[in-house]
């Protein structure tokens, strides 16, 4: 059985259809098609039934999914053990945050480290998604939550302090009260966050008028005069259009991890990039400024 026929059947069982497996692995349709019935004739069984809803597994796939899948973490496994040991500062960086923290925070990072080392390419993906560190959808990986996978190497990186931002020149909302007040908060998806709380304990006769997932459409909507937000410092203060309003008790802050595979632990170019992040960002920082 040819392993690159196994990958496609999973592509397919995980996306349930061809158009959805060929995009997670860059191939063309029609030759995604043509694998897969050739892995079903190879193994004389009829692995999906085809319908209106895409691709079903048949009883014959399901069992054949978690052989596959084994098979898939032997050779992800392999591929790891294999990038682990390159020791030298080239090839491709995958890391992954926060829109808001890759862009105001990792950025400049990412900047001096390719001018520094130009034989490394970094490609930086902001998504809230926390992605698969065993599939290698990233090597290194930025979040607020730590991972409670064993197979993962993990550090604090910092703590980020949040605080009250309102439109430049608009008085604050009174603590205990904030009647006649506009917040702005996460969306619905998030409404469990510290920050959220906090809001609504602290100005609990405000309205909250705008919901977003994204800590910079807070901070513009916020410079435009929408309401009032809780915002990581990092970005309120450097964000035009806003200032901090100091309230008692403070917002909550947050630690902010870094994580990668410990298969991954000699892999030079991701020592080198995470040493210029806790030289840059981290806590105790040696330098202010990370630009090329």
């Amino acid at each position: 059985m040819d392993w690159s026929d196994v990958r496609i059947f999973l592509a397919v069982a995980r996306s349930g259809s061809l158009s959805g497996a060929a995009q997670r692995l860059g191939m063309s349709q029609p030759t995604m098609g043509r694998r897969l019935r050739a892995l079903e004739d190879s193994t004389g069984q009829r692995l999906f039934q085809r319908g209106r809803e895409g691709f079903q597994l048949t009883d014959e796939g399901a069992s054949v999914l978690l052989h596959a899948e084994r098979m898939e973490e032997e050779a992800l496994a392999i591929e790891r053990q294999l990038a682990g040991r390159g020791a030298e500062l080239q090839g491709l960086l995958r890391v992954s945050s926060s829109d808001w923290f890759g862009l105001h925070v990792l950025s400049p990072v990412v900047a001096r480290f390719v001018a520094l080392h130009p034989g490394v390419r970094v490609d930086l993906i902001t998504d809230s998604r926390f992605r698969d560190l065993a599939r290698r959808e990233a090597e290194l990986v930025f979040r607020i939550r730590p991972s409670e996978s064993p197979d993962v190497v993990q550090r604090q990186l910092m703590h980020m302090t949040y605080a009250l931002y309102g439109p430049a020149g608009m008085p604050p909302p009174t603590a205990g009260d904030g009647a006649g007040s506009r917040l702005i908060t996460l969306d619905v998806a998030f409404e469990d966050l510290p920050d959220v709380h906090w809001l609504r304990n602290t100005f609990p006769a405000a309205t909250f008028a705008l919901g977003s997932n994204n800590r910079d459409v807070q901070a513009r909507t916020c410079a435009l005069g929408a309401g009032f937000a809780v915002l990581p410092t990092l970005l309120g203060d450097q964000f035009p259009g806003i200032e901090r309003h100091d309230v008692h008790p403070s917002p909550p802050g947050r630690d902010v991890w870094f994580a990668y595979h410990q298969d991954l632990r000699g892999l030079a170019r991701l020592r080198a990039f995470l040493d210029l992040v806790v030289d840059c960002v981290g806590e105790g920082a040696s330098s202010t400024s990370c630009s090329p």
